[in-house]
């Protein structure tokens, strides 16, 4: 007797009153009481859902798990900043078990809204189901779902957000500073400096004839800063020459290895303690700032909101008032 490659995978022939008839496939449930589970009319797809049947493994097409694994393995490594991709592994993690066995149809704007009920941290949530939405889009050009984004033109649905307005001032700033040690210190100088995220003014290379260039990790926009015309950066190119560490990156360790996100971290909270212990007036201030907030510092030491924006590269000059530009701006009295 001949050994079928796929057993159990049968094709059924549906005939219609008018003679017309219909192939499709099935997943032949005989002997179990259960009945045939259909895999559709395409063959391969039909293979696909006989091997997770055959194998006891999740069945997913027709389900968003499916646009969930399609989209981690081809689209998340296309993410070239890691910490985008962390953070949207994170919230793929956290979508997966909610709607991952969900049909397309069951996913509706209540769904979505329920969903940011139920979540404890809300803020966490909007990004969740923004990563979400992308998927969504994805799966509607692979073919998966003919559906359109449950909130597609619906405003105010996910939840209310504020923008941190905090501000490091110079007080702050030199508080940690003065406990830093070297790297932390030059990474402080260049972010405040040049307004770059952290990750890039831990990744830009070395001056090249007086320039230092960069492409933003996130945005893929390239810019670049004249070193003669920044004094912070000046002297903290004289100080890494002087080291003569062997690193293509500006920012380095005194043996020429790259700083990595672990090494920062680690030095910022030590340093954030240290002034926190050493400044108890300032200790609760100092222990709500991040290393990221020198992005913010640089905002404010830019001369305007619009010089404050070209500076960091955003597109638009509210999003630089709205999230990063918090110093107050100075009026002059008209009598």
């Amino acid at each position: 007797m001949k050994k079928s490659k796929y057993p159990r995978l049968r094709t059924k022939v549906y005939r219609g009153v008018g003679g017309q008839s219909w192939s499709y496939y099935v997943y032949d449930m005989r002997g179990t009481g259960k009945p045939d589970v259909r895999l559709g009319t395409d063959y391969a797809k039909a293979v696909e859902q006989w091997r997770k049947l055959y194998e006891h493994l999740p069945l997913t097409l027709g389900r968003l798990q499916e646009a969930f694994d399609r989209w981690r393995e081809r689209e998340l490594p296309q993410y070239e900043n890691l910490e985008t991709r962390s953070s949207y592994e994170r919230h793929l993690g956290r979508l997966e078990p909610v709607f991952g066995n969900a049909a397309w149809h069951e996913v509706t704007l209540p769904a979505l809204r329920q969903y940011l009920d139920k979540r404890s941290a809300k803020t966490q949530g909007n990004r969740e189901l923004s990563v979400l939405s992308i998927i969504w889009g994805k799966a509607r050009l692979w073919g998966m779902t003919p559906l359109p984004w449950p909130a597609a033109g619906v405003k105010d649905w996910k939840n209310p957000e504020k923008a941190r307005t905090f501000e490091v001032t110079d007080g702050l700033f030199a508080a940690v500073y003065e406990h830093a040690d070297r790297i932390l210190r030059d990474c402080m100088d260049i972010a405040t400096a040049t307004g770059m995220r952290i990750t890039d003014a831990r990744t830009v290379r070395m001056p090249v004839d007086g320039k230092l260039r960069f492409k933003a990790a996130k945005t893929g926009k390239w810019a670049f800063f004249e070193i003669s015309q920044s004094p912070v950066l000046s002297a903290l190119l004289e100080r890494r020459e002087a080291s003569r560490a062997e690193c293509v990156m500006l920012l380095a360790t005194d043996t020429g290895r790259e700083v990595t996100r672990t090494m920062l971290r680690d030095r910022w909270d030590t340093a954030r303690e240290r002034a926190a212990l050493a400044y108890p007036k300032l200790a609760a201030d100092i222990r709500s700032m991040y290393l990221r907030d020198m992005r913010k510092r640089a905002a404010d030491l830019a001369d305007d909101t619009d010089a404050a924006s070209r500076l960091l590269q955003h597109s638009s000059v509210k999003l630089t008032s709205a999230h990063y530009r918090t110093r107050a701006t100075k009026l002059k009295a008209v009598r």
